[in-house]
């Protein structure tokens, strides 16, 4: 560990971070965060295209920063993630400083539409898969004492209120909330077992985050997700710039096995 100075303590110069699922809506905006203290990011997902579209926001802000690169995986597919491993050894000399888990893939079930098999799909995506490529990950994390910081929701530990989603466009699964859940107890249980190897791992739970599109489409909607928060706000990507990058470096450096809520205060009541 480097020395920590006022200067430095939040500063990922010569860290490697990989942020699983970076090129997505939240994703993209911390690896940006990540990369603008320093570190070198590396954004592993399948929609190279998400990607490139957003890459090209950031050649001119960025140009002076380290670059931030692109691996192909299927956190699903286990032949995807062995080629994946090795590729990311190649690209970072084996060494692997942050991990961000982010990834999310699933559909706008209600509890009346959803079938076994988008279930098991959800399940698979957001809570096994996490557990399986971070137990992959784990010699590179151990050889450098890293950080884990996995992607929940506030919805891994209060329910949806359906009021507000009687609008089957707007549905939350129930698959979502308990897959998110199970990244939150399995985040406790990763910074119990790993901490003789000095490993970090927290979670964070973001609030009502949603799209561009749907802040356009659904007015009423964004509007009652904005009375839920004591703020009377929703979120926007940037809201949780200062979290990540607290988790990432030295400043967190004694936090661990947090869950940390960033929902404008909406879990409070």
């Amino acid at each position: 560990m480097s020395k920590i100075t006022d200067s430095n303590f939040f500063s990922l110069e010569n860290k490697t971070a990989l942020v699983i699922g970076g090129a997505g809506y939240l994703g993209f905006e911390m690896s940006k965060a990540l990369c603008s203290m320093g570190a070198k990011v590396i954004i592993a997902s399948r929609d190279i295209k998400n990607f490139n579209h957003n890459m090209k926001k950031l050649k001119i802000k960025f140009k002076k920063k380290k670059p931030i690169k692109y691996l192909k995986i299927d956190i699903s597919n286990t032949k995807s993630v062995n080629l994946f491993y090795k590729n990311l050894k190649k690209e970072c000399n084996s060494k692997l400083d942050i991990l961000v888990n982010c990834a999310w893939n699933g559909k706008k079930n209600t509890l009346e539409s959803i079938n076994n098999k988008d279930w098991d799909h959800d399940i698979n995506v957001s809570l096994s898969s996490t557990f399986k490529i971070t137990k992959k990950l784990l010699p590179l994390l151990k050889l450098s004492r890293g950080k884990i910081i996995n992607i929940a929701s506030m919805y891994g530990h209060v329910a949806p209120d359906y009021r507000i989603y009687s609008n089957k466009n707007l549905s939350n699964p129930p698959s979502y909330g308990a897959a998110k859940a199970g990244i939150i107890q399995l985040t406790k249980y990763l910074a119990s077992y790993l901490s003789p190897f000095y490993i970090n791992v927290n979670s964070i739970s973001p609030g009502a985050f949603p799209f561009p599109s749907t802040i356009k489409k659904f007015p009423k909607f964004i509007k009652e997700l904005k009375k839920k928060s004591v703020l009377g706000r929703i979120g926007y990507p940037k809201d949780l710039n200062g979290v990540i990058v607290l988790l990432c470096s030295d400043g967190g450096n004694y936090i661990n096995g947090q869950n940390i809520c960033v929902d404008g205060g909406w879990s409070v009541r």
